[in-house]
């Protein structure tokens, strides 16, 4: 079957998606290599830090097809020898005749692809399906490197009526079996989950991804946990090394105190300037974004999440609504973001509403003027 350009596009978007997540921090990227008839001869996406881009994975599936074709891919092909050679001279050296693609790179580092091919003599063509292509895989990418920090999704699970745990702090298991096993296919493609000590206390999660038998899957995100004294239950679920988990602590943590968990292995980072401001989590985001996170999501509870509100650093909200009332104000999807006056709401941007299992999620951008 033959496609034409935007066909070829199409497939490169499917194929990004695959990268998301394991190709961190370098952006998941898909590619696709069509013949002179428009038949796809060779299709590919990033793989792991180290290993061939997606063009290269494309072009190495082609094989001698790739003479005289042309290459579409999301992202502007490298001009850089990084981990691996540059993709450049691995479509000038398969003599492809012409190379499409939807995203310019802003990584002045890897940039300048195009006019390295136009050089060669390769024609090249860009923005197709522009729009589309920021919007998928590489958009957490490429806000993290405009931002020098990860993009952050909040994701939270509630009743109907905005609580997350009942009176007695019992939160297993507020929304539905679907919903938790998409909340596992999310956590599959992300850098980092970020909570607080709270809900390390009060729920004791694992926070790992985990396939539909409860399985551990092989790439795991790190784990963040946010906690100003940095005291926490030795035996915390967090700790079972399963995953890599990363330590947030405030000033107010003494320095024997740290050493003492980097001692037992432990992975820690002290974020603040005095004890009196507690974590400064621009600079938690900045230290993960130094550590190669693309994209965070915040599951901690009602403090940590207004925290992260009320310093402008959401950047995407994920909401399933359970049909469940739970009758109490106990405990609040959010906490410690006063809004005084409806003049002073956080506006959203609902990007997608669907049915997932017996809940309702809400995917939504907050507008921060």
């Amino acid at each position: 079957m033959s496609v034409d350009l935007e066909g070829a596009m199409q497939i490169a978007l499917e194929e990004a998606n695959l990268a998301r997540g394991t190709s961190s921090p370098n952006p998941p990227v898909g590619a696709v290599v069509i013949d002179l008839d428009g038949e796809v001869v060779g299709r590919g996406h990033t793989q792991a830090p180290g290993g061939a881009h997606a063009e290269v994975m494309a072009l190495a599936e082609a094989g001698a097809a790739a003479r005289h074709s042309t290459v579409v891919c999301t992202l502007e092909p490298c001009a850089h020898t990084g981990r691996t050679g540059p993709c450049t001279e691995a479509i000038i050296k398969a003599e492809v005749a012409r190379v499409v693609y939807a995203v310019t790179d802003p990584d002045p580092e890897a940039a300048g692809g195009a006019a390295v091919l136009r050089e060669a003599g390769v024609e090249v063509i860009d923005g197709l399906l522009q729009t589309e292509a920021r919007q998928g895989a590489l958009k957490p990418w490429l806000f993290a490197q405009d931002n020098e920090r990860p993009f952050v999704t909040w994701k939270i699970g509630q009743s109907l009526d905005g609580q997350i745990a009942a009176e007695d702090g019992s939160s297993q298991w507020v929304t539905s079996p679907d919903a938790r096993a998409e909340v596992h296919e999310m956590r599959a493609h992300i850098d980092a989950i970020i909570v607080g000590a709270g809900t390390v206390r009060n729920d004791n999660p694992r926070l790992t991804a985990r396939d539909s038998d409860g399985k551990d899957l092989p790439r795991q995100p790190l784990r963040v946990v946010v906690s100003n004294s940095g005291r926490l239950m030795p035996d915390a679920a967090i700790f079972d090394r399963t995953a890599p988990t990363l330590l947030g602590v405030g000033p107010a943590t003494s320095h024997q105190h740290v050493d003492g968990l980097r001692a037992d292995g432990i992975d820690t980072v002290v974020s603040g300037t005095s004890v009196s401001e507690g974590i400064d989590l621009h600079a938690l985001l900045q230290t993960l974004f130094e550590r190669g996170v693309v994209h965070a999501v915040v599951e901690g509870g009602p403090t940590l999440a207004g925290t992260f509100v009320s310093s402008g650093l959401v950047d995407e909200i994920i909401t399933y609504i359970a049909p469940k009332l739970l009758l109490s104000g106990m405990w609040p999807a959010l906490r410690g973001y006063g809004v005084s006056s409806i003049d002073d709401a956080v506006e959203l941007d609902v990007r997608d509403v669907r049915r997932v299992g017996n809940d309702i999620r809400i995917t939504a951008n907050p507008i921060w003027t």
